[in-house]
């Protein structure tokens, strides 16, 4: 019966990193996912894993992750000409892309609703506020967009970071 219950369990942990990493790659909670398995499997062993500052340090990697997915987005608009009113439209465009976006196609649409909400905000802000060409504002909502694809790679290995330091302090 232990060894049944151990299979199932570490067969539970692993699904849940695996789709933990799955959930940052188009932009979701994945890892939340991936602390929160950490977190079970700390409480199940008996406290025995883990120290409070490691579990620390991933709650930080998972923070970090969620501020620099949003920020590089808004990094990528000024990279591309962007002014500061720019930066912050990628941002907020970003976020409600994604949530319009996610009823529509759930999962991928919250990355295609990031990306484009970045790309759309980005580009009005330049176009209506800074009277740039269509050309010229639309290569900085690219930008943008292409910050919010960075942003999700940043965010990833974020998650594989907090993997690292579980496996290092198990």
């Amino acid at each position: 019966m232990d060894i049944a219950l151990a299979i199932l369990g570490w067969t539970t942990f692993g699904l849940l990193i695996v789709i933990g990493l799955a959930l940052d790659v188009v932009g979701l909670f994945g890892n939340w996912i991936i602390l929160a398995a950490i977190g079970g499997l700390w409480l199940f062993t008996g406290f025995t894993h883990f120290g409070w500052l490691a579990l620390l340090i991933m709650v930080g990697l998972a923070i970090l992750g969620e501020v620099l997915e949003t920020a590089v987005s808004g990094y990528g608009a000024s990279k591309f000409g962007g002014g500061r009113g720019s930066i912050v439209a990628s941002v907020v465009g970003c976020l409600g892309g994604a949530v319009l976006g996610t009823p529509i196609f759930p999962i991928v649409g919250t990355l295609i609703g990031a990306c484009l909400g970045a790309f759309g905000a980005a580009t009005l802000y330049e176009y209506i506020q800074r009277e740039r060409s269509v050309q010229e504002a639309a290569w900085t909502g690219f930008g943008a967009a292409l910050g919010k694809v960075a942003g999700l790679f940043v965010k990833l290995f974020c998650g594989i970071g907090m993997l690292v330091v579980a496996t290092v302090t198990y």
